[in-house]
């Protein structure tokens, strides 16, 4: 079809009718051709199949690629990203930009371009609505007709991101029969293959299962009024899914009652001052099942990509009124493959240390701040790769949990990962060592270097000195722990 522009040549406009809303390849051959043939932008329209508009544009068929195109490496990535947006321009958004980058391979770094802007934040938007896939899907229980048990759960994205992200859950839960149902399109796994079918309602998901009464005490049981912060946790965990999990049912109950219950706490505090001495931190009465349910948990955690390559959750370990917590940086290769945490090499130099510092590794309970191994694959060697800050803020809620229910007298950050993660910020382990230092949480911390950095070193002069002196770091926490009032 011929279509005159404004103040402009006639020119002939181009329909592309893609398969699916997701049709990312169908994309890629048509623009291929399109450019190789010197089509601009101007003259070419997109549309889906079921969501044709069709007013410009015939269906002749498309030029086919006769020239090579190139594109940086990070544009095939951002493409398929974006491709996955319910924005209805995302398609020519991007074969204007594959335009662009025929003329200028460096279009893409251009952050100040509108159209570079824009396809980044499409981008981004998907990867935010994927992050809410994998942590608020949840399975239910149902029985077939033919009297076999599947997982079904129902999800309602904002993109079309139901396809792109099955892998994930196949990785995940790979030997379970399971459903995942959403408005545009379910996808099923049974151990072996994945199938599609067309989009279902909520009413076709079961409501819940037994399991979800146990799942919801104990949700109820660690809510802390004093911590609400609704602006953070809506912002995380818009409303829109609350419907769809059931712990997220408590919500507006538990919320209605929070700031009651927060100043009832506060009250009962300050009469107690008032009349009898302070008396030490309390913890719940059943804090041996508290925290078996919170290890339990723990081992499903998806709140970071690591889970999809490391073997499984590292969670604490050790007496749950301990003398010290010790939090180190992260499991390593043979931590990963025992389950348990400090078991390798830096392990054996700890316990050797805390032995010589008088600390009896029996009354320390040793966690770490991020709970998966991060490596990089080399040959057969698992290269350890040091947790980023989002991996780190992800993995900490698990740690705010571990505290939260040990109550410790001391901790030792043992590494700046470590730092970090208790004191929520980066901090320079030469400036706080040898003191202690105060905790967002008003506990009392001692930093000190990590175990693995003294395996490192190569001079054994250094090395011999470095040790000493983490035995003392070790030492002064341990009589600051015994010294401090109960």
């Amino acid at each position: 079809m011929t279509n005159i522009l404004p103040d402009g040549p006639q020119i002939d406009i181009h329909r592309v009718l893609l398969a699916r809303p997701d049709d990312y390849d169908g994309w890629r051959e048509a623009a291929r051709g399109l450019v190789s043939a010197g089509i601009p932008p101007q003259a070419v329209t997109f549309e889906v199949a079921g969501e044709e508009v069709g007013l410009f544009g015939d269906d002749a068929p498309l030029p086919e690629v006769s020239r090579e195109i190139r594109v940086p490496k990070a544009f095939p990535g951002l493409a398929k990203r974006v491709a996955l947006h319910s924005d209805a321009e995302r398609y020519a958004l991007l074969y204007a930009m594959l335009w662009k980058l025929q003329a200028n391979r460096d279009a893409l770094s251009d952050r100040a371009d509108p159209l570079v802007d824009r396809l980044n934040r499409l981008a981004k938007e998907v990867g935010r609505d994927a992050h809410k896939m994998h942590a608020f899907v949840r399975f239910r229980e149902m029985e077939e007709d033919d009297g076999t048990e599947r997982m079904v759960a129902w999800f309602e994205p904002d993109h079309h991101i139901t396809r792109a992200e099955a892998g994930f859950f196949i990785r995940r839960f790979p030997n379970m029969r399971w459903s995942i149902l959403t408005p545009e399109t379910c996808i099923h796994w049974d151990g072996e293959t994945l199938t599609e079918s067309p989009g279902a309602t909520k009413a076709d998901a079961p409501d819940g299962d037994p399991v979800e009464a146990t799942w919801k005490t104990y949700y109820k049981s660690i809510f802390n009024p004093a911590r609400v912060k609704v602006k953070a946790m809506t912002a995380e965990m818009p409303k829109k899914y609350w419907k769809n999990m059931p712990e997220t049912a408590l919500i507006p109950e538990l919320l209605a009652g929070a700031q009651k219950r927060e100043s009832e706490m506060i009250e009962t505090s300050l009469s107690k001052r008032e009349t009898v001495p302070a008396a030490p931190k309390t913890r719940p009465t059943n804090i041996e099942a508290a925290w078996a349910q919170l290890r339990d948990e723990a081992s499903a955690c998806t709140r970071c990509d690591l889970h999809c390559h490391a073997t499984q959750t590292v969670f604490g370990e050790g007496p749950l009124s301990p003398q010290l917590m010790l939090v180190g940086e992260q499991p390593g290769d043979a931590e990963d493959l025992a389950g348990k945490p400090f078991v390798g090499p830096a392990g054996q130099l700890l316990d050797d240390a805390l032995a010589q510092a008088g600390v009896d590794r029996r009354r320390a309970y040793v966690t770490n701040a991020v709970k998966h191994f991060k490596f990089v694959a080399r040959g057969k060697r698992r290269i350890h790769q040091s947790p980023n800050a989002g991996e780190i803020s992800a993995c900490n809620w698990w740690l705010a949990q571990e505290r939260e229910l040990i109550v410790p007298p001391v901790t030792v950050a043992l590494g700046a990962t470590a730092a970090r993660a208790l004191f929520g910020k980066a901090v320079t382990i030469g400036k706080l060592r040898d003191e202690p230092q105060q905790l967002p949480d008003g506990s009392t911390a001692f930093v000190t270097v990590h175990p693995s950095y003294l395996l490192r070193l190569p001079d054994r002069v250094r090395a011999d000195e470095e040790r000493a002196r983490f035995i003392d770091d070790l030492k002064r926490a341990r009589q600051f722990a015994e010294e401090a009032p109960a």
